[in-house]
């Protein structure tokens, strides 16, 4: 069987994302490894998967906290530095994945959109391989906002001035990270690059993100597959919460790097008491013990750090979320609106896309608490929002998931003479 390379940021989510693809590789046969700085591999919980840490002089262990820090409070100058972070892993990563994957003598790799350095390096030998767009997918469109804008959709002349403008800006503060692209794809001998979206396979392009959740694409490219949410296989009987049959149960998570923004839910618990609905808060670790006490003196039913999202979303009538795709994705699973509370990377993406598709509603972070209760009843009161998730949902179910990307791997990287074509969407 083959040994394939897995390229991608050192970020939760994406590296739990391709996890699951790895081992439904491993279970046919195959031999994974993912090439990161030291630090990633406490993102990875299967110690049956390889890893071979790269960079340890650039980047010595504790490097991610930094990186992590920076992620988990975006906004402001701190935005510029998580860009330069970006950079300097790319960098990284196109100096020392050309022997790291010279000594693995892998067969092809599996890149994240969001690491080019996968892609210029694969190229640069000769490799074949194949994207993966764990967040919303970059692949541009002329009419489409960028997937990090929080625009809804339109065609008319004003709105495509505001989504050509915005790319603009877009590219002007990403021109650090850039310029390692480009300067690193000249040192290969490649075809300038001008960002992630023009570092991305010609074989396969496999995405998390379904097609009645984003807008209306039509140039995408015929090795485009939009699979749905890449994860292992449920297990059953996940922990319920003993909530009452007779009053709506909410729930609310903003992800496990802003778990820490106890005023935000603070103003969820107010809304939720406002309402009268039952509320379960999981904070993912990032609040104390006093914290917590607050937020049900405010509100809250009950305040866990971890819950089992697709039990406990089951249950629930509403779920309140920061806009991030797998919990959207996990909404659409268990047909539960969404009432997204963007605040940095794609979220702000996700929460137009939620709106426009019509199975949620989307509010502002700074929003007062009576402002987050109207948008919230609205999702209880209203059973358009479950119709229209159920539509979505009929679509999740046939789109694939982890035993279609993987059936996509095997195919690309086994074939790489020809691109793989057939059910893009």
């Amino acid at each position: 069987m083959s040994h394939y390379a897995v390229i991608a940021p050192p970020l939760f989510s994406h590296q739990r994302a391709l996890q699951a693809l790895a081992q439904t590789l491993m279970a046919r046969g195959h031999r994974i490894t993912f090439i990161q700085q030291p630090d990633a591999r406490t993102l990875l919980n299967d110690p049956h998967i390889g890893f071979l840490p790269v960079g340890e002089v650039s980047h010595p262990p504790g490097t991610l906290a930094r990186t992590l820090s920076l992620t988990a409070s975006p906004g402001g100058l701190s935005v510029l530095s998580l860009i330069e972070d970006m950079a300097r892993n790319t960098d990284m990563l196109c100096k020392t994945l050309p022997a790291a994957l010279e000594k693995l003598g892998v067969d092809g790799l599996i890149v994240d959109q969001m690491e080019p350095a996968g892609a210029l390096v694969a190229d640069a030998l000769g490799l074949p391989f194949v994207s993966v767009a764990c967040a919303l997918p970059v692949n541009r469109e002329p009419g489409l906002p960028l997937p990090v804008m929080p625009f809804q959709y339109a065609t008319d002349a004003r709105a495509l001035k505001r989504y050509a403008t915005s790319q603009r800006i877009y590219d002007w503060m990403m021109r650090g990270h850039n310029r390692v692209i480009n300067r690193h794809a000249r040192a290969f001998g490649l075809p300038a690059r001008q960002g992630l979206h023009e570092c991305l396979s010609p074989l396969a392009q496999i995405s998390q993100t379904l097609p009645a959740l984003d807008f209306p694409r039509r140039a995408l490219p015929p090795g485009y597959h939009a699979v749905g949410p890449l994860r292992p296989a449920m297990a059953a009987g996940g922990k319920t919460w003993p909530v009452s049959p007779d009053t709506p149960f909410v729930f609310a998570s903003l992800g496990t790097l802003q778990g820490h923004r106890f005023r935000l839910f603070k103003t969820i618990a107010r809304a939720c008491q406002t309402l009268g609905v039952q509320l379960l808060i999981a904070h993912c670790g990032g609040l104390s013990a006093a914290q917590c006490e607050t937020l049900k003196a405010s509100g809250a039913t009950w305040v866990t750090d971890f819950a089992d999202q697709p039990a406990v979303l089951q249950q629930a009538q509403a779920v309140i979320t920061h806009g991030g795709l797998n919990t959207v994705a996990d909404a659409v699973a268990s047909l539960t609106p969404v009432l997204a509370v963007p605040i940095a990377f794609d979220q702000p993406g996700v929460a137009a896309r939620v709106a426009w598709s019509g199975i949620g509603r989307r509010v502002s972070r700074f929003c007062r608490s009576d402002t987050l209760a109207r948008n919230l009843n609205e999702l209880l009161e209203d059973e358009s929002y479950r119709l229209r998730l159920g539509a979505v949902q009929a679509q999740l179910k046939k789109a694939g998931g982890t035993v279609r990307a993987a059936d996509i791997v095997e195919q690309a990287l086994g074939s790489s003479t020809q691109m793989l074509a057939g059910s893009a969407w």
